[in-house]
């Protein structure tokens, strides 16, 4: 599913326009990349939450040269899927 196959089907439910439930899908998703900037953990009860993990420094490799390369340690964002999601995946 694609954004505008939800745009479609939230119109469709909500018997709606495109033009308000895409609206209404593009505040959803403005909202939570704000949050997400700010550093801030997303927790959406029955669906998962967004939460971020510390990757530590480390000495990488420069593929073609071999030549170690430092890479900086890093915010990395993962989902977790919501025990409710995740028994509905696997039924």
């Amino acid at each position: 599913m694609i954004k505008a196959d939800l745009v479609k089907k939230i119109a469709k439910e909500m018997n709606i326009s495109r033009q308000e439930a895409e609206t209404g899908v593009n505040l959803f998703f403005d909202t939570i990349k704000e949050a997400l900037q700010k550093g801030e953990e997303i927790e959406l009860r029955g669906f998962g939450s967004f939460r971020f993990r510390e990757r530590g420094g480390r000495v990488g490799r420069n593929p073609r040269t071999g030549e170690a390369v430092n890479v900086p340690p890093k915010k990395v964002l993962y989902f977790k899927p919501s025990k409710i999601l995740k028994n509905l995946i696997n039924q």
